[in-house]
């Protein structure tokens, strides 16, 4: 027998009083991503939370498309769109007490708005004016991370840290599926299990990582179904339920507060725009699939519940759609107005104590400044 054949024949047995540290069947999803609207369950709902809800889901929606539009006219360079997500965005920043952290990536724009954040600051970044473009400690909210999930180890740093400082506070990590394929991923995961800190992983499994389908990022039953290799528990929502959304999110904050450690919950959603406006996404897939999620878009299902039920009637949604317009048209005049910029904050804010390097570039481009201004065509001014 060759030294392979050993190998494969080789089964290590465990010692006779082996037990597993942890019962994996509390651990795992539902099969079915779990649903509050449309059920008994929604009967139970509080009807407040559910107006407010749908105001914010209304007030999200026209913030994506004027958001969109601005690209379109070159006032943003770029813009994730999160039409089709709304009832994630908005239940994430919801469910956030104010000494809480959320940490968004680059889609997430609407949930750092529903968290407090200035419209115009939270798109900053994408303008490519400035750093951030907001105080991250103003409304707790971590700066939109562009890079896939890296801002989750951050979260479970700064969870883990609150803890040892004995602050009660909740992180809530947000990433969509292409972000869990990447090892910040999995190190997050396991660190936060590990330490038991009290953060909330929440995936948004919007069908694609640009141009990928989710079938080509794993084999998992379900996105929600990794979390017990990791030894915490995975939850299944259906995304564009936001009473679900909220309920599922509420419970996993309360459960890292008092002490029970991470979860997992992956929102099963649809990214109904493009990747970003530089995205074809005609290319990947058809109108038929866009349509048949249009069908069960958020804002038409919770409308549905708060009006058969008499919780909204014509005034009331034509005062979210007021609202909506409010926010937006305050958003394009002052998105219209070109900002005053100086090029040296560009070295403001980067580290506590500038380094040798950073202090070495900061006094070039001063220099250079300084020569144009110096120049024929800058003389005078």
């Amino acid at each position: 027998m060759t030294v392979m054949e050993q190998r494969g024949a080789y089964r290590p047995t465990p010692p006779p009083a082996w037990q597993p540290r942890t019962d994996p069947a509390p651990l795992l999803p539902d099969e079915r991503p779990y649903r509050v609207l449309g059920t008994e369950a929604a009967a139970k709902a509080d009807p407040e939370l559910l107006r407010r809800l749908y105001a914010q889901l209304v007030r999200g929606r026209r913030y994506n498309a004027q958001a969109t539009t601005l690209t379109k006219q070159g006032r943003l360079a770029v813009y994730p769109s999160s039409t089709g997500q709304e009832a994630c965005q908005v239940a994430a920043a919801l469910v956030l007490q104010e000494r809480d952290w959320l940490f968004p990536s680059y889609r997430d724009t609407l949930a750092a708005v529903a968290r407090g954040v200035d419209p115009v600051e939270a798109l900053t970044l994408l303008r490519g004016d400035w750093h951030t473009g907001y105080d991250p400690y103003t409304h707790r909210v971590a700066p939109l991370c562009t890079p896939l999930a890296t801002q989750l180890p951050h979260a479970v740093g700064l969870a883990h840290a609150a803890r040892l400082r004995g602050d009660d506070v909740v992180a809530l990590a947000m990433v969509g599926d292409g972000g869990t394929s990447e090892g910040d991923f999995h190190e997050a995961m396991n660190f936060a299990a590990v330490w038991q800190a009290p953060v909330v992983f929440f995936v948004q499994n919007n069908g694609f990582a640009i141009s990928v389908p989710l079938a080509k990022q794993t084999a998992a039953p379900s996105l929600a179904h990794k979390a017990v290799g990791y030894g915490m528990p995975g939850r299944l929502v259906d995304g564009n339920d936001a009473a679900a959304v909220h309920e599922v999110l509420a419970e996993a904050v309360r459960h890292a507060r008092a002490g029970g450690g991470p979860t997992l919950v992956e929102a099963v959603t649809y990214r109904i725009e493009a990747h970003t406006n530089a995205d074809d996404a005609t290319r990947y897939r058809g109108d038929a699939e866009v349509e048949a999620w249009r069908d069960h878009d958020p804002i038409l299902l919770l409308e549905r519940e708060l009006t058969e039920r008499g919780l909204l009637d014509e005034d009331g949604i034509r005062a979210a759609r007021e609202d909506a317009e409010t926010l937006a048209g305050d958003l394009r005049a002052r998105m219209n107005q070109d900002p005053v910029l100086d090029p040296m904050d560009l070295f403001a804010h980067v580290y506590d104590r500038p380094t040798t390097q950073l202090l070495e570039q900061e006094n070039q481009l001063r220099a250079e400044l300084d020569a144009e201004a110096d120049g024929p065509e800058g003389a005078g001014r």
